[in-house]
């Protein structure tokens, strides 16, 4: 594709101290001059610069994230009375350098779903080694209820405190107690990729593989497994993205090259749109680059989620002028917008500054990229196992070109299934934003 790329949220658009221009603390560290930093960003950068006041004094807020929150409100409104912009953020530059390029971050190591249940937890992780797994519901956290948690401070909140003592309640019904601590966690941005036989007889093998996140490590895995997928045979795949919320937009870039093996070379990919004052300079088209395990896809399935956002969709929309595109799962998050960052005072300011279109020029996708295939996600089955009703859909779509009718456990509770959520506020650090992870 072409050189000039954009990271969802980190661009290469760094710069070492504050800046401004109202005096009293421009070029410094201060918090004065960091609220200077963040008005000034914004007024340059932000995707909807035009909308903010034309005065906006920062001796009027206690602090850099203060201000920042003040001025996403002036974004537009999503269609249910709160802004659009539930993206931008602040927070530490080192973290983030660590997540983006090694896939690391300190924490506990497991994603949390509706129901304050279990998704994924990532292989050796301190959730791994205390016992945690997909399906699990936590109960309680240091022997408070998580009905109380919620009435106060918040789960998120409440998990950020380490060691913590969970009581957690299993599939079947048992209960485990386990008190895990923070460390270091390393996401596998490819858990798992195969190449499975159609159902249909036909000899037709199918490739799968399961995305965590885009991060810089998933690069060189990408052509291991198309490798493998070219080896033998495949040309239908299934791309699981159902808790993938996003990350860098030069490896949803990437992945596109490897999946546009059939897409004429220099055909447009996505189209990446900044505001008015940054347009000329910044406007970008992504096209499509031939690679050597560039592979001829002639349907792509994905799997999805309402947690599936950002880069993710920017894959599906991407791909769908030029190939068979069928969404299983939920629909997905809707957000068709990303960061750049700017390194300041030790942080990342990470404001949203463009919109993403395809080739057809459709980039409106804010209430989520519509599910063609609906099936719930059973979390009582791993992801991807033969068994998992979005491989069986999957598969059988591609068998049938129907969706077929998936039946639940007859004694399926709320815990097991991952449901629709209220559309979460995503900002925060970007393992939380992007995979998930706590």
């Amino acid at each position: 594709m072409s050189v000039h790329r954009f990271l969802i949220i980190l661009a290469s658009l760094a710069l070492a101290a504050c800046s401004g221009s109202d005096g009293g603390g421009q070029g410094s560290c201060s918090n004065r001059g960091q609220k200077i930093f963040v008005r000034d960003a914004m007024q340059d950068w932000y995707l909807w610069n035009n909308l903010l006041p034309d005065n906006i004094p920062v001796r009027d807020y206690d602090s850099p994230e203060a201000l920042l929150a003040d001025l996403t409100t002036y974004s537009p409104d999503d269609g249910s009375g709160n802004p659009i912009d539930i993206f931008s953020f602040i927070g530490s530059a080192a973290a983030d350098a660590a997540f983006f390029g090694q896939g690391q971050f300190e924490g506990f190591g497991f994603g949390l779903g509706a129901n304050a249940s279990i998704l994924q937890v990532f292989a050796g992780s301190p959730a791994d080694l205390g016992g945690l797994a997909r399906g699990q519901q936590i109960l309680e956290l240091d022997g408070r209820t998580v009905a109380a948690i919620e009435a106060a401070e918040g789960l998120n909140a409440a998990l950020s405190v380490t060691p913590l003592t969970l009581l957690m309640l299993e599939p079947g019904g048992a209960q485990l107690t386990t008190t895990i601590a923070h460390d270091i966690v390393t996401i596998n941005p490819v858990p798992q990729s195969r190449v499975i036989a159609a159902n249909d007889g036909s000899g037709r093998m199918v490739g799968y593989i399961e995305l965590s996140t885009f991060i810089g490590t998933a690069d060189p895995a990408f052509d291991t497994v198309f490798a493998d997928f070219i080896a033998n045979g495949v040309n239908d795949v299934i791309l699981d993205l159902r808790y993938n919320g996003g990350g860098l937009v030069n490896t949803a870039n990437l992945l596109g090259d490897y999946l546009g093996g059939g897409v004429p070379a220099g055909d447009v990919f996505s189209d990446t749109r900044f505001n008015a004052d940054r347009a000329l300079i910044n406007n970008s088209l992504e096209l499509f680059d031939r690679l050597g395990n560039s592979l001829n896809v002639s349907r792509f399935i994905v799997i999805a989620s309402s947690g599936t956002a950002s880069a993710s969709e920017l894959v599906i929309n991407g791909m769908a002028p030029h190939v068979a595109v069928t969404i299983v799962g939920g629909t997905t998050f809707g957000k068709p917008i990303g960061q750049v960052g700017f390194e300041f005072c030790d942080k990342i300011f990470r404001p949203t500054a463009f919109q993403t279109f395809n080739a057809d020029g459709f980039g409106d996708y804010f209430g989520g990229l519509p599910v063609d295939c609906p099936v719930a996600d059973d979390l009582t089955i791993a992801v991807g196992a033969d068994a998992d009703p979005n491989m069986i859909a999957a598969m059988g779509y591609l068998d049938t070109g129907l969706c077929p009718v998936i039946a639940l456990p007859a004694v399926a509770s709320k815990a097991q299934l991952n449901e629709q959520a209220v559309r979460p506020d995503r900002r925060g650090p970007p393992w939380r934003e992007y995979a998930g992870a706590f």
